[in-house]
């Protein structure tokens, strides 16, 4: 399902277009995208960035509904196995086990622990305590919190799901925030747009950030999450997932 060279997750590819100045892309009315939080009856997953893009109205505020958009295209692909309708989908669809959803989030339960969609602050304080000393996060600290992530999760879940799938996505995803919270070109980015784009699942605006004028894309992300894997020191365990990688030919 997941080509490793690819390296794009599920959130990555849904958004790219909404996170990056692409040339002859049209400017975005930031009033018409003002945040709100999500009400009692809407929907959202265990993907920040979707539920981030709910939250601004890039997707419908109550998280129903997606359909199959061209930007959305590759990302469908995978979400609409989640679903019985195979024209729509909702941000709740995707908490699917092990699908797009997996163990060792850098912000969410593992599914055989607990609550696997909903933001988890202890969780997270892996993340957010990461590289002492400075005002930012970078691949090497990145590769260091995965690392740590997946020891916490092999020590606490016996049926953890932790392949070359799953490695993958959480390496995209991890390479994905340092490109749209920082510098793409480089991997940095300053941990207090990070934080809020997780805890909050909001665009930091009013704190300084900005969509990149870099494009986000394979050519850029691909070195960093390499830098990224490099530095999580990762190994398999646990069972096989249901999906397996897809070997280039």
């Amino acid at each position: 399902m997941f080509s490793k060279s690819l390296l794009l997750s599920f959130c990555t590819t849904a958004l790219l277009a909404c996170f990056t100045e692409a040339s002859g892309q049209a400017e975005i009315d930031w009033n018409e995208h003002q945040w709100m939080a999500p009400g009692p009856n809407d929907f959202r997953g265990p993907c920040p960035g979707l539920n981030t893009l709910a939250n601004h109205g890039f997707l419908p505020r109550d998280g129903k509904n997606l359909n199959m958009s061209v930007i959305l295209d590759a990302a469908v692909k995978v979400a609409s196995l989640t679903t019985d309708d195979p024209f729509s989908f909702t941000l709740d669809d995707i908490k699917l086990h092990s699908n797009i959803e997996h163990d060792a989030s850098l912000s969410r339960e593992d599914f055989a622990l607990g609550d696997n969609v909903r933001f988890n602050e202890t969780i997270f304080t892996t993340l957010a305590n990461s590289n002492p000393g400075f005002d930012f996060y970078n691949t090497t600290s990145a590769g260091e919190v995965q690392r740590l992530r997946l020891a916490d999760s092999e020590a606490r879940n016996p049926t953890i799901n932790n392949t070359q799938k799953e490695f993958t996505i959480r390496s995209a995803e991890s390479g994905f925030y340092l490109s749209v919270m920082g510098d793409p070109l480089v991997g940095v980015a300053p941990k207090e747009f990070v934080q809020i784009f997780f805890r909050e699942e909001r665009l930091p605006i009013a704190e300084g950030w900005h969509r990149s004028e870099i494009p986000i894309n394979r050519t850029t992300l691909v070195p960093l999450v390499a830098e990224i894997e490099v530095a999580s020191n990762w190994t398999g365990s646990g069972k096989c997932s249901v999906f397996e990688p897809v070997v280039d030919p």
